[in-house]
């Protein structure tokens, strides 16, 4: 499914945000705080948007994903920036050591990983003591009215523009699914603690529609 929309991903999650994906994205890139010299894993990366965003910085971005086609897509867009590394990836078995990360961070991709505690177990154990962790997820508004006005946007609005725009609606039916079924701030907070973060707060971002959860791997 994520090979079939990876051409026209990009397009279609600005569309479907109305363009808060790219502030969602500087917030979670200024969150992570990459600096030179650090090793960043970004997983469910796609097509290496969030990855170059993290890269600007100079720190070494490993960009992980489970989709050929995601990834194909992505070395071809950011071939040219040689301190992002293009790896396929599945989230809840990944191919690197232990300790390898100073920051391990995921957009919008955690709710697409079958067993999501098993990723964030995965990604505890890559991470360096003292690193930190974010996940930029889509979430449940805080005020009833917002979300009522979100429910009516998943149901009713966005089949219709993903009819419209995207070459597989079905994706995005599986979208709308997905984050329906996504568990509220505190419970994804409590999954955190769980795998054994610390420091674990989270930050609604456009009135909790989106929630950017973070922590730090005890030294």
């Amino acid at each position: 499914m994520f090979d079939d929309v990876s051409t026209n991903y990009d397009r279609m999650n600005a569309v479907l945000s109305v363009g808060n994906d790219a502030l969602w994205r500087i917030v979670t890139t200024r969150t992570v705080g990459s600096k030179a010299g650090e090793r960043v894993l970004d997983l469910a990366a796609g097509t290496g948007t969030s990855s170059a965003s993290l890269a600007k910085n100079g720190a070494h971005v490993v960009a992980a994903d489970f989709s050929p086609g995601m990834i194909a897509v992505g070395r071809e867009k950011y071939r040219d920036v040689p301190n992002i590394e293009f790896v396929e990836a599945d989230a809840t078995k990944l191919p690197f050591g232990d300790e390898e990360f100073d920051a391990t961070t995921i957009s919008f991709g955690l709710r697409n990983v079958v067993r999501p505690k098993d990723a964030l177990a995965e990604m505890f154990r890559v991470t360096k003591p003292g690193g930190r962790i974010v996940i930029c997820e889509f979430s449940t508004p805080v005020l009833a009215p917002m979300r009522a006005a979100y429910n009516l946007y998943l149901e009713r609005v966005m089949p219709i523009v993903a009819g419209v725009a995207s070459s597989n609606a079905e994706a995005y039916t599986y979208l709308n699914d997905s984050i329906r079924a996504w568990p509220a701030q505190p419970e994804l907070a409590g999954w955190l603690r769980e795998a054994g973060f610390e420091r674990v707060a989270y930050r609604n971002l456009t009135g909790g529609i989106v929630a950017l959860h973070r922590g730090v791997k005890p030294l």
